[in-house]
């Protein structure tokens, strides 16, 4: 059982930031984990496909941006929020005794590719907060949810990573 205190911040949110899809940022993500697939570097066959242009391997979704000129989320009381939600879960998290954190992983899952010039908007909140005990004694397993949304506001990626606090 959760204290009160830690339990209040899950559905909140912790931000969203741009990120912007560049040719150059994908062939290089590519490369690095070495990713053979030509719809990822090779702009000829990429435009042959059915996507018209490179994509991006699952899991990459550009670099943090500032917004262009003349862009505008749909909620902008949703932009760049505040760090103090995540801040304030955290104490509370080590104030209930669980000082120490593990990256617990993540899942992905994926409704459309990620073309080369999209500028995505990445939209974060605490999803859940679940206490248990364990042979380390007892954890709290925070469950960070992303929705990464194209220009069009339409879903091309949800993200689901798993802190462990002990």
């Amino acid at each position: 059982m959760l204290a009160d205190e830690v339990a209040k911040f899950i559905g909140k949110s912790i931000g969203t930031i741009a990120c912007e899809v560049e040719k150059g940022s994908i062939k290089r993500f590519a490369d690095a984990v070495e990713e053979t697939n030509p719809l990822y570097w090779d702009e000829k066959q990429a435009e042959k496909s059915r996507y018209g242009s490179i994509i991006a391997p699952p899991g990459f979704f550009g670099w943090p941006i500032k917004l262009p000129p003349g862009l505008t989320f749909q909620r902008p009381t949703d932009i760049f929020d505040p760090p103090e939600v995540a801040e304030g879960m955290r104490a509370a998290l080590a104030k209930a005794g669980y000082a120490n954190v593990l990256d617990g992983g993540i899942e992905y899952e994926f409704f459309q590719p990620v073309k080369a010039g999209d500028i995505l908007t990445a939209k974060s909140m605490i999803k859940d907060i679940r206490g248990r005990e364990g042979k380390m004694g007892k954890m709290a397993f925070v469950i960070i949810e992303t929705v990464y949304c194209n220009k069009k506001d339409e879903p091309v990626a949800i993200a689901r990573a798993t802190a462990i606090y002990l």
